[in-house]
């Protein structure tokens, strides 16, 4: 054999892995209900996580420099995440329609139909973020004092909780319009608007807080600007990327016309995962209401465990997202068993990712709350938080998975029935037993948190297991 005959050399595993993340991140045309279940979980995975990172990256920084302003200021953020993720389920709910029913339409190859169903979506919460952000605006002072907020707090925050919530707009467009692209799979497409949207958040963050250079000293205020002009630049560059056939998804002027058919299939998935998204939620804001019992140290100390928390969760939540989007796109193509497939192959991923990320935080709990406050009482009282909880991450980051893999299928019921037993029938009443009946104080939050949320994961996982989804039409 001539030396011209000699077989190509084989491509190095660095080369595969520098190219599998290059079309990660430009959205490389591919049909994601063929060949090899690997690829496209690592497509659309490492965008979608990403994403999430960046999400809670931006948390976190915007907490550091709110903790600067004092602990009153640092309560403020904590109660009104708590009562803005609650709005949020509405948005949540309804994204998850949207993933749904872009992601079955895309895998029956009726793009036109999927495109359409975004826009539906769009309209659908720009509609519905416009009465509770007004709701939410007009009655800022009441919300902070029925949450158990101090005089001092509530003169500090009024004016942060009334932008935060009044301009819910801009997230609510940004997170469907995200979901509409995941369910497409454009993913990367999803991360560059999220990108935009908190750059600019992190950028404007300390120049309107401190007023560094020609900017006001705005203090709190200027981190609820800055949150509202981030998200809304990056919606106007979402509109841009949907209108101008940049996606796989291309929203044309008659799309946005109301069509009861689409509206009402959205509607029957999104409720019960808003219903779903709106008990979790409002079982946190209980939650906060058991610790604010023992003072602003323990709200201080769970404040700052739930961004942490939130950054840990980030790659569970890409990993979640990659399986909806798998999950529906393969039951539009008829592949029922690769969409189950799919989901377990994503759901061990998660759980090794995630059990790392646990060890991680029951290793480095004292050093991470360090990085947040000196208040001794607050360091403890985080540090206990942080190993119970992640103790069992493993477990969560399986569950999690699940559940919105029965999201993807359209199923959005079972999720919302096991999530309200779980946390209103186990989570709330063991919680306010544990730290308020039998005195142990927060760390009795803690542990209700750490039992509840695996039993969730172990029942999610056996009502997967019968199959009854594969068969959700959408």
């Amino acid at each position: 054999m001539s030396r011209h005959d000699s077989p190509a050399p084989r491509e190095s595993l660095l080369s595969r892995l520098w190219q599998g993340l290059r079309n990660a991140f430009q959205g490389a045309e591919t049909d994601y209900t063929h060949g090899p279940i690997s690829r496209p979980i690592f497509l659309l995975a490492i965008p979608m996580v990403l994403e999430m990172v960046m999400q809670s990256v931006f948390m976190l920084v915007d907490s550091l420099f709110v903790a600067r302003l004092g602990a009153e200021a640092m309560a403020v953020v904590g109660l009104t995440a708590v009562v803005f993720a609650l709005v949020l389920t509405l948005a949540h709910g309804l994204g998850e329609a949207t993933t749904a029913t872009v992601a079955r339409r895309i895998g029956e190859k009726r793009p036109a139909a999927a495109a359409k169903a975004a826009a539906q979506a769009l309209v659908l919460g720009s509609t519905v973020a416009i009465v509770v952000g007004f709701a939410g605006w007009v009655n800022a002072w009441r919300i902070l004092a029925w949450m158990g907020a101090s005089a001092g707090v509530r003169d500090t925050g009024t004016i942060y909780t009334e932008i935060t919530l009044g301009g819910a707009i801009t997230l609510f467009f940004v997170l469907i319009g995200n979901c509409a692209l995941r369910g497409a799979g454009d993913a990367n497409l999803a991360l560059r608007s999220l990108w935009l949207a908190n750059g600019l958040n992190i950028v404007l963050d300390p120049l309107l807080i401190f007023g560094w250079g020609p900017f006001p000293e705005l203090g709190l205020t200027g981190a609820a600007l800055a949150s509202v002009i981030g998200w809304g630049i990056a919606g106007c560059y979402q509109i841009w990327i949907l209108a101008s056939g940049h996606s796989r998804l291309r929203i044309r002027a008659g799309d946005l016309a109301p069509d009861f058919a689409i509206l009402g299939g959205l509607m029957r998935i999104g409720l019960p995962a808003s219903l779903n998204n709106v008990l979790g939620s409002a079982s946190y804001l209980l939650l906060f209401r058991i610790v604010a019992i023992f003072g602003s140290s323990a709200l201080a100390a769970f404040t700052i465990c739930t961004r942490l928390f939130l950054l840990a969760e980030a790659p569970s939540w890409g990993l979640s997202n990659a399986s909806a989007a798998l999950v529906g796109q393969n039951l539009g193509a008829g592949r029922g068993r690769r969409a189950e497939r799919t989901a377990w192959r994503v759901g061990y991923y998660n759980m090794l990712s995630q059990g790392a990320i646990g060890v991680s935080f029951m290793v480095f709990a004292e050093p991470l709350m360090r990085l947040f406050s000196q208040d001794p009482e607050v360091i403890e009282l985080g540090k206990q938080c942080l190993i119970w909880v992640s103790a069992g991450y493993m477990l969560y980051g399986y569950g999690n998975v699940i559940g919105q893999s029965f999201s993807g299928a359209g199923d959005t019921v079972t999720p919302a029935v096991v999530n309200a037993g779980s946390m209103w029938l186990g989570q709330i009443p063991l919680a306010y037993v544990l730290a308020v009946t039998l005195g142990i104080g927060p760390l009795g939050v803690f542990l209700a948190l750490l039992i509840s949320e695996s039993l969730l994961a172990i029942v999610m996982i056996a009502m997967f297991r019968r199959g009854k989804w594969k068969g959700k039409r959408v």
